[in-house]
């Protein structure tokens, strides 16, 4: 039995479709999960941007964080540290003026907390540092966002990561002394 000569340009244009509505799937996935803006993090009392310290004035991590090379809880940094720069860089910006206040009345600036571990494991950020893991390989291109989003860390992404680069999953020596 032969095809009638109309049958072809129905199923071409039938597989056309069909291709074109898999394109249309692939793309909106792949937009969805690459491109797709992620959710900010928490408002903090002063709004930081990690964009421009980090992006656009190049300001590296341990400037700002210097307790993550010796201490198992980095922590934020200090009001006199903000102030080192403010204090000749727009020291009359509004949120300057707070972050003066909050240095004025010797309080710590309120910032809330966005990254997570769970209270039985001691991360050290230092052996990271002396593995020259570079810290956007677990905290992302912070460099890119205004506000970083709340992250929980759960084993399962350290341990991918270990495998991968064949570092140590002995329990009580890595994570959990």
């Amino acid at each position: 039995m032969q095809p009638e000569k109309n049958d072809m340009p129905e199923r071409t244009r039938a597989a056309v479709l069909i291709s074109l509505g898999t394109v249309a799937a692939i793309a909106a996935f792949l937009y969805f999960f690459y491109v797709w803006p992620q959710p900010a993090g928490p408002e903090q009392p002063i709004p930081f941007s990690h964009n421009v310290h980090s992006g656009v004035k190049l300001i590296q991590c341990q400037y700002c964080h210097p307790y993550v090379a010796y201490s198992n809880f980095p922590g934020m940094p200090p009001v006199e540290k903000c102030l080192h720069c403010h204090a000749y860089i727009i020291p009359e910006f509004p949120w300057i003026r707070k972050e003066h206040q909050y240095f004025n009345t010797d309080t710590p600036t309120p910032w809330v907390k966005v990254n997570y571990v769970a209270e039985h494991v001691v991360f050290n950020h230092q052996r990271h540092i002396n593995s020259a893991v570079a810290c956007e390989e677990c905290h992302g291109e912070v460099s890119h966002s205004q506000r970083l989003p709340q992250k929980i860390w759960r084993m399962g992404y350290c341990l991918e990561c270990h495998h991968a680069k064949k570092a140590s999953v002995d329990c009580w020596i890595t994570c959990h002394n």
